[in-house]
């Protein structure tokens, strides 16, 4: 992993994606990975907001990688967000 890309433990389940934080120098991003992207890593289990939270951390590493990537494309939102997509 890149050092200058730092993910906390925060995790938010929320309507249909669960958000996730990245810190870059300092800075706060917060990251989304919506249902069916947790889903199609979790070899296709259903995600809810029951499970959302379980089925991301056994997808953990993924969703942060493909976070990192973006983040490092600085493929940012106008909002400044980042939405992982498989």
């Amino acid at each position: 992993m890149n050092q200058s890309v730092i993910f906390t433990d925060q995790l938010y389940i929320e309507t249909n994606e669960v958000r996730f934080i990245a810190q870059q120098q300092g800075i706060n991003i917060n990251c989304f990975a919506r249902f069916s992207v947790i889903s199609e890593l979790c070899d296709n289990q259903l995600v809810d907001q029951h499970n959302a939270a379980s089925l991301f951390e056994q997808c953990r590493f993924d969703l942060e990688d493909l976070a990192e990537a973006l983040i490092e494309q600085e493929a940012f939102s106008d909002s400044g967000d980042i939405t992982v997509i498989s």
